[in-house]
């Protein structure tokens, strides 16, 4: 993949000159591949923004360029009418927050805070001190000990002795990678809050999904050192462009299918037998072979002879293969009569009751809901683990 058009993203003009990050043809290379292959990106200030991808993608690779912690090969970072490219990391407006969270053990939480204003020679330190600790709910543990404190408070002790220094722009380095499931969800809340209280701007790597959904205005996919797609968490869940985007954020059914053609505002697709039709917008192909998408919590499922509550395109002759219980939702896993096994994923509402392994079933799915890639595309890209 090249860095289309679609995956840089420009700042709307604005009224003074905006101090946005810019990356031009940042490239990385190294003795035996290219980590970062000539990223072109626009981060607008004040953003809250989210460098996705699986490990070795280059999303780090291109966050210790900013960050000046590696020298690119080539291409120029600048941020507003600065070109920092070259310049020392201790030089740059930046500041980086680690997973490891790198707090100094025989420091208290205060003066872990004031440690950067106290190095560069800032000698009445406590109101600002008293004013991070505020903003990220810590004010009374001003005196603890790191080691005294919870993996979540600990992070939020790096947050504020980052911020205190009044970053244009704030790096994150999977930070909450090293907190359990409930921590890490909590701790996403809380750094949305104080992106938004702040106003900075704010580059957070990670590999989760739902971390990048859950805070980032825009999400850029990366993959092999180039962006597959970026925009809002909704645009690349609802319509993603390639099929690596459409398995690594969250999963999908990708149904091989025949391209009729352009019919109004819809392109017909010929399925299994069955012709189900997809919204132009969401038609990344128009003729050839290609993908049908649509994710499982679209798809509708109903024995055999009953109603599809709010039917759009039905597929008959399924049979469940697979069901797991999570709680708030019943998966199930569907053998296709052509031998594909597809996902669907119903909301326990309690309307009726669990499909046991065995029953013969249809799936039906609404025709705005769906999307059609190209199948010269790997159905399987973008599937973690594979």
């Amino acid at each position: 993949m090249s860095n289309a058009p679609e995956s840089t993203v420009s700042a709307p003009p604005r009224a003074e000159a905006a101090h946005d990050l810019r990356l031009q043809g940042l490239t990385k290379e190294y003795a035996t591949f290219t980590a970062v292959k000539a990223l072109d990106l626009v981060v607008p200030q004040g953003q809250f923004f989210a460098l996705l991808g699986p490990s070795g993608c280059g999303k780090t690779t291109t966050l210790r360029m900013v960050a000046g912690l590696e020298t690119p090969t080539s291409g120029s970072i600048h941020l507003g009418d600065s070109d920092i490219t070259y310049e020392k990391p201790y030089k740059r407006p930046v500041n980086t927050v680690f997973q490891n969270y790198a707090l100094f053990p025989h420091l208290d939480i205060a003066k872990n805070v004031a440690f950067g204003l106290e190095r560069r020679g800032v000698k009445n330190t406590k109101q600002q001190v008293a004013e991070m600790l505020e903003l990220v709910e810590l004010t009374s543990q001003a005196h603890k000990k790191p080691a005294q404190m919870s993996g979540g408070q600990q992070q939020r002790v790096a947050l504020a002795r980052a911020l205190i220094n009044q970053p244009e722009v704030l790096l994150l380095d999977e930070p909450l990678g090293a907190l359990d499931l409930k921590l890490r969800r909590g701790m996403q809340l809380e750094l949305k809050r104080i992106q938004t209280e702040v106003g900075l701007t704010f580059v957070h790597v990670t590999h989760d999904q739902e971390e990048a959904m859950t805070m980032a205005d825009t999400i850029a996919v990366m993959n092999g050192g180039v962006i597959e797609q970026m925009g809002a968490p909704t645009e690349l869940y609802e319509n993603p462009r390639t099929t690596f985007v459409a398995n690594f954020l969250g999963q999908s059914n990708l149904i091989a299918g025949d391209i009729e053609g352009r019919d109004g505002d819809q392109v017909k697709v010929r399925v299994q037998g069955a012709v189900a039709s997809v919204p132009a917008d969401r038609a990344h192909a128009e003729s050839g072979q290609g993908w049908l998408g649509i994710r499982p919590e679209k798809v509708l499922i109903a024995e055999t002879g009953h109603p599809i509550d709010a039917p759009g395109d039905v597929i008959t002759g399924g049979f469940v293969t697979d069901v797991s219980f999570v709680g708030v939702s019943t998966q199930y896993q569907v053998r296709m009569p052509w031998g594909q096994e597809l996902m669907v994923f119903e909301q326990n509402t309690g309307a009726r009751g669990m499909l046991p392994v065995g029953t013969k079933v249809d799936v039906s799915w609404r025709p705005e809901f769906a999307f059609l890639l190209d199948a010269s595309q790997d159905a399987m890209a973008g599937i973690e683990g594979d």
